[in-house]
Parts: C-alpha cells; structure tokens; sequence
C-alpha cells in the first residue's frame, strides 16, 4: 500500500474521488435538507478520503470517510465509514459527562455574572468610597501644612504658636492613621466576600477541569484501534509512546483511520488510499478543492504508524530522505571565514532525524572532523541555491547578525503555476501574511494574522511560458516556507510554486523537484569589510 505521508493518488483512487466529487453535485440538488446541509457543510471546508481493498477473493472494493464530525449527523452520513469509536450516542456515558460539563460552564458563567460581579462591584464602591474619604483628609491636611509653613516663613509665629503648629501636625498625622486603620476595618468585611467568591470560582472551576481531564482520560482510554496484525491499542497507548504523551483532540477523527478500521474490520487488505481536500481553505491553511494531501503528522502519524503494523508500504513509513538521484553539492567560494555551497533540491542543509545527508555533515566530512563547520541559514530540502556556511563561531554570529538585522539580499526564481496576468496580478508587488506552524502538520505553515510572525516578499514577474509564470522573489524576512506560502496562499498570489509537495497539486504531470531556487545573494562583510555578491544558474 501506498504510504499516506508521500504519494501520488493511485488511478483507483482518483477515479474513487472523481465519483464521491459526481455524487456530492447529485445530492446539492436531491431537495432533502440532509443532503443539501451535508454539502453545505463539505463547501466550508473537509477533508474526504477513499481507500481501495481487497477482500479474501480478491474482489476490490472502495470505502469513503470525511474526517471528523458533521454538525447534524455526527460521524455518520450514507455511503461513508463510521467513526473508529462512536461516543456520541446521546445517551452514552461521554454525552451524559458533557452535559454534566455543559451544566458547569453555565454555572461558572452564571456565577461570575451574579455573586462574583456583585461582589467585585460592592468591594469596588465601598473602597472607593473610602479612598475618597482619606484623599478629602489628606487634601485638608496639606492645606493645614502649607498654611503653617508659610506662617512659620513670615516670621511672625512666637514660640506657643510654633508649639501648637506642631502639636497639629501631630494630631493630623495620628488622625490619618487612625483613619486608615478605620478605612481598613470598615473594608475587610467587602474584601472577605469577594475572596470568598474567588475561591468558590477557582474551586468550581478545578472540580470541571477534574472532570474534563477524567472524560479525555476516558475517551482516549476506550478509543481503540486495530492494526493490519489484528492487534488492538488504545489512543492514550499509542500516544504514551510519542513526545506528546497525551492525544491531541480529534486524534484518530480523520479519514486514513477511520478507513483503515472499517477495512480491518471487514477482513479486508487497504490497497491504496488518498485523502483530498473539498471546499474553501479553512484558518489560513493552503488548501486547494481537489487536491489530494499527505495525512496529517501531529495526528495521524502515531495513529497510522500503529495502525500499518503488518501492512506493507512504499516507500517505507516515516520515509523521510527524498535525496534519490541529485547531484553533489558544489562549493563555489571559500575564504578563511565562510563558503558558499550551491545545494541541490533534495537534500536537508543540517542533519534531520533521518539518515539522509545534508550540506552540513557533506562539508563536515569534506573538510575534516578538526575544522569547525555549521550553517549560517538555511534552505528547505526541496529548493536548490545559495547557501552560507561559515568556519568559525565569530564568523557564524557576525553573518547570523547580518541575517537578522536583514542586511543580507536574497534573490530567488520560482516558476508558479498558472499565469499571473489572467488572475489580475500586477507585475511587481510586495506580499505580507504573517505566518505561523501548523503545529498538528509539521511541517506545514499557514497564514495567520492573529498570532503569526510578520513575513514580507517582494516580487517581480518575468515572464509566463506554457501555463506557468517565472517569479524572481526577494524576501525582506526569512520564515519557513514564506516563499511558497506566499505564492500558494489565496491571501498572497494564488499560484503555488510548481512541484510543491506540500501547498501545490502532485501527480504524473508535476515536475520531480520543486521549482525555486535561491539565484543570488549579496552582503558586505564586517570584517573585512568587502561586498560579496554570488549567483548560481537556474537548474530548471
């Protein structure tokens, strides 16, 4: 079987989709208001998967998932999968623990709406109140002060009046803080409340953070899956095992499980299996209706890595050097500070988890283990072109400082799919979506303007040829992936950069490598003080 981290969809599954897609058109117009609201609801946004098996005779069948839930159906709707665990019978033990936790989040509301508030408002008024009182004394009292300098300054005060101003200073001084002690007093009772009812909100809240805990511990503990040997685990086992620990929400929800389960427990062998996208993009995520994509890693990847026990992939599951057939690196300048090394798509510029070589441990190896070698940047695997190493730790911060205050020009080239004239862009422009990680789809980025990092792409348009428009980017910051979410994202240009795995269409038709390379780069170098400039050809 195909490995749902790295494929090309398989005819049978394209065809698959091609009739799922035929169907959904047939029900937008059947008139029931299931089917019209079930394909509203693909329209915002889901990802739908197939999977082809084979049953004992050999007979091949096809079943289809959508992942997660539907806001009417639930995990259920005619001709799809149910889900791996259905928990949300209505009256079931979770359904009955979320009301219960339901009932809690209103009482908390209704707490802090009610007891909570009038407390809060009762303490605020009488400390007012109150502060007010010992700002009117403290006012008079300054009055009474400038009134006695300025009779002891004129001179005139005999010794009985300088003894009396300092008897009333006193007096003032000990009446202010007996009338701080009153104000204190008179406040505590309104003080007491309101820590009463602080403590009664953060008791009622941990006795729901209790139970929320006890209903996931639950939920993960009784949401079991099958491998391809038979075996069983549950979600809280399987993850017990990863960084995680504990399973993220809606983990074992999307399509590859919940059609793998269904096969399994069928008796059937899965074949191949593709997972499309269908509707509009959802929170800044690159998404395109009808492409296909790999699985999700933050999710998926410890539930399907259990779940393909016993099953055979290609390539082989966690698969991740994709170095097969490039060609070498080539240093195309050195001097005692730093190199320049012209890196070809493919390879990783520092070692990864994998056992694929980057150019970090290619210079490493090429100049010995007694010569300090670490990169100044970096590329991604899958774009080719310029990139620095320096040979000495000063060297290193003095170039990354360089980086960072954005006194390095970097100019890239990518051929995008599509032509830019028929989508109404301009020639020349500037792109700015902050961008974030898609922390459940290492290592996938998406547009994010509430919480993401400022990213800024200068382009220009230099030609288009059979369906594609060649770009010259230059990038006024370096974040991951911001060139091809930039080009790929509707927000940006709209035309993902050709051979992109993760934000572009693959198939048969798609270029082997992804087309952008890192052309030129430009820098003064503080010490020596020289303007470097170096290019490389366009390998494409």
């Amino acid at each position: 079987m195909n490995n749902p981290f790295d494929y090309i969809p398989s005819a049978e599954c394209e065809e698959a989709f091609s009739k799922l897609v035929a169907r959904v058109e047939t029900l937008k117009g059947s008139g029931r208001p299931e089917d019209i609201n079930f394909c509203r609801e693909l329209e915002e946004g889901k990802m739908l998967g197939v999977l082809v098996a084979e049953d004992k005779q050999g007979e091949q069948h096809i079943l289809y998932a959508f992942s997660g839930q539907l806001g009417i159906g639930g995990f259920h709707y005619p001709g799809f999968v149910g889900p791996v665990f259905d928990y949300l019978q209505p009256d079931g033990y979770f359904k009955i623990r979320e009301r219960e936790i339901s009932q809690q989040n209103r009482d908390i509301a209704d707490f802090k709406k009610g007891i909570l508030k009038n407390g809060q408002e009762e303490y605020e008024k009488e400390k007012a109140r109150l502060t007010e009182e010992v700002a009117i004394f403290k006012n008079r009292c300054r009055k009474s002060k400038l009134e006695r300098d300025a009779r002891r300054k004129s001179g005139e005060a005999d010794e009985a009046e300088l003894n009396e101003m300092i008897r009333q200073s006193q007096f003032e001084k000990a009446e202010l803080h007996r009338l701080k002690k009153r104000v204190a007093a008179d406040l505590k009772p309104f003080e007491e409340a309101l820590q009463s009812a602080q403590s009664k909100l953060s008791a009622m809240k941990e006795i729901r953070r209790k139970d929320s805990e006890e209903l996931q511990r639950w939920l993960f503990d009784n949401f079991k899956l099958i491998n391809g040997r038979g075996e069983s685990r549950s979600l809280s086992e399987i993850f017990a095992e990863t960084p995680l620990r504990i399973p993220p929400s809606g983990a074992g929800e999307c399509c590859a499980p919940k059609l793998l389960q269904a096969a399994y427990l069928k008796g059937w062998q899965p074949v191949a299996m593709a997972e499309y996208w269908y509707g509009k993009p959802k929170g800044g995520e690159i998404r395109r209706h009808g492409n296909h994509y790999p699985a999700c890693r933050g999710k998926c990847l410890p539930v399907l890595r259990w779940m393909l026990q016993g099953v055979e992939t290609t390539p082989a599951l966690d698969s991740e050097d994709r170095s097969g057939g490039f060609r070498n690196p080539e240093i195309i300048y050195e001097n005692e500070w730093f190199c320049v090394v012209d890196k070809p798509s493919g390879m990783l510029s520092v070692p990864g988890k994998g056992a694929a070589v980057s150019v970090e441990q290619w210079l490493m190896k090429r100049y010995g283990s007694g010569r300090f070698v670490r990169m100044v940047h970096r590329l991604d695997q899958d774009t080719s072109g310029l990139i620095i190493a320096s040979f000495n730790e000063e060297v290193l911060k003095t170039l990354q400082a360089l980086f960072s205050r954005r006194e390095v020009s970097k100019t890239y080239i990518a051929e995008l799919e599509g032509d830019y004239r028929e989508r109404g862009l301009p020639e020349k422009g500037v792109i700015e979506l902050p961008l974030s990680p898609d922390w459940l789809d290492r290592p996938r980025q998406r547009v994010d303007f509430e919480g993401g990092k400022g990213a800024v792409t200068e382009y220009e348009f230099i030609r288009v040829r059979e369906g594609r428009s060649r770009v010259m980017f230059h990038p006024h910051t370096g974040r991951t992936h911001q060139l091809r979410v930039h080009s790929a994202s509707e927000s940006g240009l709209g035309m993902p950069i050709a051979g992109d795995r993760l934000y572009g269409k693959r198939g048969a038709a798609a270029p082997s490598r992804l087309l952008l390379h890192a052309h030129k780069i430009e820098f003064t170098f503080p010490l020596d003080g020289g303007r470097y400039s170096f290019e490389s050809p366009l390998p494409f």
